[in-house]
């Protein structure tokens, strides 16, 4: 069976990208397809394999500020040739899925989100990453164009694989396709229950300093309850979260894995106040027997039980928080029972499911 994947950008290594190289593990000799690939970002995942990219790659910027190209990216995309592959899986959150394929090849496509810029509040979209004046101006005419291109696109996949019940529905919303359900991988093996090694008491946040995760309304929540935040991640958003940060808010910046899992087992709950497809940081956290104090919102409520797992709130802003934090303060969780129910997320799980998925639809197509 000659396979190819095609990404839509190499340029961060982040769930999209735990995906691929999952999927690379199943079928090493395949090829990778991708508008752009930042080498240096990867931090080596990848450098074993061969890597093809569109010509935005030559572009001055594109690898560092792809997302000012949006009308760039179809032809981009559209630019490669399939037609010595059998079976084609693109690992699609935007253009991937709009490759152009025969008829005898098969395009099997892991979605982790309908286009969101195209779909959602465009407005919201050039907020939250600080696009210069004039494409702000520019991105909503933008945005016509590349909902239809969108929508046409989908047209183009055999098989559609969501990455959550919340994404299948978003998927049947707005390209009217069903879709198979394969939750992403997660290194579960790689968190475990552990024994608090410090007297210290805090709560943690994991992620992107980007505007969506929300951030800003957890420290504000915790400026005003005095109570000690850690903030795990870098991103555009530093600055300004700085700026509002009290005395009990501290920003780590980057950790290795082992830093990581040692924050996991020393807080007191996991602070999740963004709308997530799926959420591997949660899912993390929940393996590594910690409850979450999360918003109701995506596809977390999929996978935490309310009282057992964790406590939710029902709006992004800091009142809400305050009041889960003291809910959740006057409970008690069992850690192991938190693990358990996540173990399913395991990357050898998602490997198996994958495969079976995959050689399934080769077997029932036209081959």
């Amino acid at each position: 069976m000659r396979i190819a994947f095609v990404h839509d950008y190499l340029v961060q290594y982040g769930g999209a990208e735990r995906v691929l190289e999952c999927l690379t593990e199943l079928y090493p000799y395949a090829p990778i397809y991708t508008i752009l690939h930042n080498k240096d970002a990867m931090h080596g995942v990848f450098e074993d394999k061969r890597i093809y990219t569109s010509y935005l790659q030559n572009f001055p910027f594109a690898r560092r500020w792809h997302r000012i190209f949006p009308l760039l990216m179809p032809p981009a995309i559209e630019q490669f040739d399939f037609s010595a592959y059998d079976v084609v899986v693109s690992d699609s959150s935007s253009y991937a899925k709009g490759i152009i394929t025969g008829p005898k090849t098969l395009h099997i496509c892991y979605m982790h989100t309908p286009m969101r810029y195209a779909w959602d509040d465009c407005q919201k979209y050039t907020r939250d990453f600080y696009f210069p004046r004039l494409i702000k101006k520019l991105i909503p005419f933008a945005m016509n164009y590349i909902r239809l291109w969108d929508k046409v696109s989908a047209d183009r996949v055999d098989v559609f694989v969501a990455n959550s019940n919340f994404v299948a529905r978003r998927i049947k919303k707005y390209y009217r396709k069903d879709s198979a359900v394969i939750h992403p991988p997660v290194d579960t093996n790689n968190f475990s229950v552990q024994v608090l090694d410090s007297n210290e008491k805090f709560f943690l946040m994991v992620g992107r300093l980007i505007a969506y995760k929300r951030h800003s309304v957890a420290i504000r929540a915790f400026n005003e309850m005095k109570l000690p935040l850690k903030i795990i991640g870098r991103g555009p958003e530093l600055k300004r979260l700085q700026k509002i940060a009290g005395p009990t808010i501290e920003f780590l910046g980057r950790v290795d894995d082992d830093e990581l899992k040692k924050h996991y087992a020393n807080c007191q709950a996991v602070i999740f106040p963004q709308e997530e497809d799926f959420g591997i940081v949660a899912i993390e956290a929940l393996a590594s027997g910690k409850p979450l104090i999360a918003f109701r919102g995506g596809d977390i409520p999929e996978h935490m039980e309310e009282g057992k797992m964790g406590v939710f709130f029902d709006k992004q802003n800091s009142e809400d928080i305050i009041d889960a934090v003291q809910r959740f303060e006057k409970l008690s969780f069992d850690a192991n029972y938190i693990r358990s129910k996540v173990l399913k997320f395991d990357r050898e799980i998602f490997k198996e499911k994958m495969k079976e998925f995959i050689e399934k639809q080769v077997l029932g197509s036209r081959f």
